[in-house]
This record gives C-alpha cells, structure tokens and sequence, in this order.
C-alpha cells in the first residue's frame, strides 16, 4: 500500500508528520514524501526540513494521498503540476485525504465541488467559496475523500483512516503504541472554547486575517 505524502515549500510540519506517524505503521505501508522536485523542503517556520523520496512523476497512482496545509498553500491555488498530478492521483487513489489547509489545494484543484469538507477554522470561509460543502468538524469523510480541521486534527483524521483501513484494533493498537491520549494545559483549541481575546490575537497576526 503506497501512501504519498505532499511537500511543498512553507507546509506545516505536523500536518505531514502527523499522519506520517499513524498511517507508517499500517500493515504493508509505504509512505513516500513527494514534490514537484527532489532535494530537502522547508517548512513554514524555516527551521526544518525534510527530505523528498520522489517526485510526483514518479509516483502516480499511489493508494493514499496525503495533502498537509500551511502558509505555502497560497502558492499552490492555481492550476499546475501538483493539482493535475492530485487529479490524477484521485483518479486512482483508495483514500485522498487533507490536513488543515490542505484542503484548500484540493478544492482548488475540483476535487471537493460539492462534497463535504473540512478545514482550518480561519479558512472555511475561503472553503467553501471553492465549491465544497463546508462541515465544520474535526475529521470528515465524503466518499473515498478524507479532510481534517487544523494541523494536529491531521493525527485524527489518519487514525479513522486506520480502523477503515486496518479496523478498529489495529487502529487502536497504532493509537496505544504513540500513548496518543491528549490532555490540553488549556481549554483554547477551538475558537469555541478560546478566550475572546485570544482567538482576536491570533486572527490579528494569522495569514488570513
């Protein structure tokens, strides 16, 4: 089972490596980091790189397609190599997925007209004028389509991908073996549950203010 996982310059880390961590240790998995080019990616922080295992030539009907959002995501909003690479990899795919705002890149690519999807609190907005059908939950699945809310929504996301793929054990037993049990310092991970004038900072300094 290939999984392919989408690089570009400015991706959030934990958008890719999140379901990196889930998804590498399903039975039989492959996972490859693709990009339009070979060579190291930096994320959005510019404090990390990681490695491209393939370019999107290379790799074009891999099983799942994993989809991370961050800054660069601008970037990718026209047509292009990756969203013809993503239109054909739909084509084929068991599971196209997107983390964050990711989805954006698959909604501007004609993937999500009309289907239900998810995103960054701040980009639902922006999500929906693409065509989709907004839900605003954590993970959502519509058909083969997989998309999750902010960055580490992405862990969720390829968790539920597991117990479809693998059933509920085994999905279970990837979610044990990372002790992914969260317990929050603070209530402030949804713009519901945030103070006011935290949610205002971060809208006041965020790439979609």
């Amino acid at each position: 089972m290939q999984i392919a996982i989408l690089l570009y310059d400015r991706f959030t880390a934990l958008d890719a490596v999140g379901p990196y961590e889930v998804l590498s240790r399903l039975p039989d998995a492959k996972v490859t980091f693709v990009a339009e080019q070979a060579g190291l990616v930096r994320t959005d922080t510019r404090q990390l790189s990681l490695g491209v295992d393939a370019t999107l030539g290379e790799v074009e009907r891999p099983d799942i397609v994993v989809v991370p959002g961050g800054p660069g995501q601008v970037a990718l909003m026209q047509d292009g190599p990756v969203h013809a690479w993503l239109r054909n990899a739909h084509e084929h795919s068991t599971w196209t997925t997107s983390v964050c705002t990711g989805s954006l890149i698959l909604a501007a690519a004609g993937l999500l007209q009309d289907r239900r999807a998810t995103s960054n609190w701040q980009a639902l907005d922006q999500l929906r004028g693409l065509g989709a059908d907004v839900v605003e939950e954590r993970v959502v699945f519509d058909s083969k389509l997989a998309t999750s809310a902010g960055v580490t929504a992405g862990i969720d996301m390829a968790l539920a991908l597991a117990g479809k793929i693998a059933g509920e054990q085994v999905a279970q037993a990837i979610q044990l073996g990372l002790e992914y049990d969260p317990e929050p310092p603070f209530g402030a991970g949804s713009p519901a549950t945030a103070p006011a004038a935290v949610v205002e900072a971060v809208r006041a300094y965020s790439r979609f203010a």
